[in-house]
């Protein structure tokens, strides 16, 4: 066995994590061990974050989801073999995602985001929603801000993606880096870096702050020149999705567009091009990867308390092709 202020992982643990052991220490790898995370929404999105979480090793992972299989969850969706259509998609990707690590517990949980009670999500560390309505977001994170459990609600819809994130009072270890002289007198300067670990802090609003954000404030639309119009149009398909109970769909293609610009022009006036609304269909497999990869990679800061987390939205702009990070909220 191998200990770390009392806690202690086997030699074939110590082993299969080794290398995250080397990179962000054993006590890291220890909180990873002990992490309760619920992902709720398997489409492609939800695989690639359940991919990474299972792969760093968590106590376990949950996955949340009453929705069947579809042929259009094969875009992105890897964890569900092409034979399970039609049965739920939890359970269908369950046995993909125990192969990638079966030392961590997994379960398929079959019933509805809106069926489970209060007292459901706080026996978690960190909740994820994906694909879920503003109204649950709100519910959940209401929840897990009561029970300190870490929320985190995301979705990608074609090419545009977005993460939220709140950890309410969030304590992490940080290596800040500091430059010492080490040449003698009257030798050329020289210099070596040092890390000294640090403890932080940061607050962070709850999803009402999202919700509250006014993405046509003259301040913001300064940034828009720098960043893109990615949130407002994360806000425009978030309505869509709140008003109509479902995603822009191919087979309702022009239907659908039209009532994005509808939204649009009621939202976001003059933000947003008509181009950004044509590729907002169905998931797209290299944008879930890049989000899903951030995503799971802030799960992984949260739990081990390594590292400083993103503060507090992430948005994908499929212009060019880039991410960055948004302060939205009291919590700036």
């Amino acid at each position: 066995m191998v200990a770390s202020n009392g806690a202690e992982l086997t030699e074939h643990e110590a082993e299969l994590y080794d290398r995250q052991i080397r990179l962000w220490g054993l006590d890291s790898q220890k909180r990873l061990r002990a992490a309760r995370i619920l992902i709720s929404g398997l489409n492609g999105l939800g695989a690639e974050i359940a991919k990474n979480v299972i792969l760093a090793g968590v106590k376990s992972v949950t996955l949340l989801d009453d929705r069947k299989v579809t042929e259009e969850d094969f875009c992105s969706q890897f964890l569900a073999p092409q034979s399970s259509v039609g049965n739920n998609r939890a359970e269908a990707s369950l046995a993909r995602a125990q192969n990638l690590n079966p030392m961590v517990e997994l379960k398929a949980d079959t019933e509805s985001l809106e069926s489970k009670e209060d007292a459901y999500f706080k026996d978690f560390d960190v909740v994820c929603l994906i694909g879920a309505s503003t109204a649950q977001h709100l519910r959940v994170d209401n929840i897990c801000r009561e029970s300190n459990v870490k929320f985190f609600a995301t979705d990608v819809w074609g090419m545009h993606g977005y993460c939220f994130a709140d950890l309410q009072k969030h304590e992490f270890a940080e290596d800040v880096a500091k430059y010492l002289a080490v040449s003698k007198p009257h030798e050329k300067p020289k210099f070596e870096t040092v890390y000294n670990t640090v403890k932080c802090t940061l607050e962070y609003p709850s999803y009402q702050s999202m919700v509250d954000f006014n993405c046509c404030d003259a301040s913001y639309a300064r940034q828009l020149k720098r960043n893109g119009p990615a949130f407002p149009v994360q806000r425009v398909l978030q309505k869509f999705r709140d008003d109509e109970q479902r995603d822009p769909a191919s087979a309702k293609r022009e239907e659908d567009l039209k009532k994005l610009y509808q939204l649009r022009d009621t939202l976001a006036p003059e933000i947003v091009p008509d181009t950004f609304f044509e590729h907002v269909f169905a998931q797209i497999s290299p944008v879930t990867a890049i989000v899903g990869g951030v995503v799971a990679h802030e799960i992984i800061k949260v739990v081990s308390q390594k590292e400083r987390p993103h503060h507090n939205v992430f948005l994908f702009n499929p212009e060019t092709c880039c991410g960055f990070v948004e302060l939205v909220g009291v919590g700036k």
